[in-house]
């Protein structure tokens, strides 16, 4: 028997408890339900929720764009500055700035480090990054694809809590999601054409997922 009790403000309620519009196949499963029909979910597909950590399609796209760059003739890798604006932050390894945990003090000019530092501070960063992106999502469907894609973003921009990128893809609106990754080519108020690639690279990641 149809439930005829007014039911937006039902609908309206757990809208801000997801905090992100209903997608149709909640919508149909909701209403099912309040019609007092059986077998609601027989037909639903079980969420995909953010994985926790990147996986080697996204390793490989960061690693083909950040390159582990600036090797010097006797091995060491060192620091180079940002290419937009010729100074900081500066960069080095698989595309580390900030801190320098191996010598102290930050990344600078006259930063060096070994190969393997370079790796060791990327896995960290990897961790720490797809950390910051599940935290982003939530429990938000995701699929492996699209959270390395996210991460590879994240990793080169750290704007995954602020992009509206995050927001389409927090509401389901994957096509608009991935349109969002091409806002994101700019340096020193310029396009860059490296940029561009690997913005493109990321949202055929995310598409194909």
């Amino acid at each position: 028997m149809t439930n005829s009790a007014p039911r937006k403000p039902l609908f309206d309620l757990i809208r801000r408890i997801l905090g992100r519009p209903f997608r149709q196949s909640e919508v149909d499963v909701i209403d099912c339900v309040l019609d007092g029909e059986k077998d609601c979910f027989q037909d639903t597909v079980t969420p995909v929720t953010p994985p926790s950590s990147i996986g080697a399609d996204g390793i490989a796209l960061i690693k083909q764009f950040e390159g582990c760059a600036k090797r010097r003739a006797d091995g060491l890798i060192e620091a180079y500055p940002d290419p937009g604006t010729g100074d900081d932050p500066w960069t080095i390894g698989w595309g580390a700035t900030g801190a320098d945990r191996f010598n102290g003090g930050r990344i600078a000019r006259g930063t060096v480090w070994t190969k393997a530092q370079c790796d060791a501070r990327l896995d960290e960063d990897l961790a720490r990054y797809a950390k910051e992106v599940a935290q982003a999502l939530g429990d938000v469907p995701t699929t492996q694809a699209q959270f390395d894609a996210l991460v590879s973003f994240h990793y080169n921009t750290g704007a995954i809590g602020k992009a509206t990128l995050t927001r389409k893809h927090r509401a389901g609106d994957h096509a608009g999601a991935a349109r969002e990754f091409d806002r994101w080519c700019y340096a020193g108020g310029r396009v860059l054409k490296g940029l561009a690639r690997r913005r493109a690279a990321e949202s055929a990641l995310y598409r194909g997922g």
